[in-house]
């Protein structure tokens, strides 16, 4: 089920703005509990959710990565955590993928093992992209694999499972330092590229069964609802 509504026009940051304000005020309410995801399209949703605190708005952030942490912190919110939270009411965050099921592929920054714990612990999961990250089917847009959290010291069997499951799998390597990206949790980023992904519920299950292998940047069945900026400044919805 899909509906518009004209929010400003032009380019993929003015997308992800509409986006991100118009699943804030749609979505948080006075007195929530609020998950703030992680990437570039949250920004945005920060920059409203402050906004709408200056109003008068009061809520509580959860935050799913150190730059989500960050985000709350410079812009004035209330930060908490799901020891203290651990029931949220929403969950605002951004995907790299979303199918036409809204299955999802997130990770891209490394971040998806506490950004499943922060959507987990929500009543309702809303993701916010832009347009390119639309897709019919999981692995046709986005091409740089499923991530995965893996334990650095099991990381190379893990691998050969991955190749084991049909996957192609690489240690995401940083770009300004020698070495590996290391998680906020301390682990291991290793990318499986699958091609297309006809039954991610399926993979996902195959791949958590690997021991070592902490999480997985499938999302399947969680989100219930995704708005996508446009390139001409309207959003479209996407209902579960």
């Amino acid at each position: 089920m899909t509906d518009q509504n004209n929010i400003m026009s032009g380019g993929v940051e003015e997308a992800k703005r509409a986006a991100a304000r118009q699943a804030v005020d749609e979505h948080v309410r006075d007195g929530m509990k609020v998950g703030v995801g992680s990437g570039s399209t949250i920004v945005y949703a920060v920059e409203r959710l402050a906004e709408r605190v200056s109003q008068g708005l009061s809520i509580r952030c959860v935050p799913t990565s150190f730059q989500a942490r960050n985000l709350i912190i410079e812009n004035g919110l209330v930060l908490s955590d799901l020891n203290i939270d651990p029931i949220l009411d929403v969950a605002i965050d951004g995907a790299d993928e979303v199918d036409q099921h809204l299955n999802l592929i997130k990770g891209g920054g490394g971040a998806h093992l506490q950004e499943k714990c922060v959507a987990f612990a929500s009543k309702e999961f809303i993701v916010i992209a832009d347009y390119r990250k639309d897709a019919v089917s999981l692995g046709t847009q986005w091409k740089k694999g499923v991530p995965t959290e893996v334990l650095s010291f099991a990381y190379v069997s893990v691998m050969n499972s991955l190749r084991g499951l049909g996957g192609i799998p690489t240690l995401r390597i940083a770009q300004n330092k020698a070495g590996p990206v290391v998680s906020d949790n301390g682990n291991f980023i290793v990318d499986v590229e699958f091609g297309m992904i006809s039954d991610p519920e399926s993979l996902n299950a195959r791949l958590l069964a690997i021991p070592g292998l902490l999480e997985t940047g499938l999302f399947c069945g969680m989100a219930k609802k995704a708005y996508f900026g446009q390139e001409d400044g309207t959003v479209t919805i996407r209902h579960s």
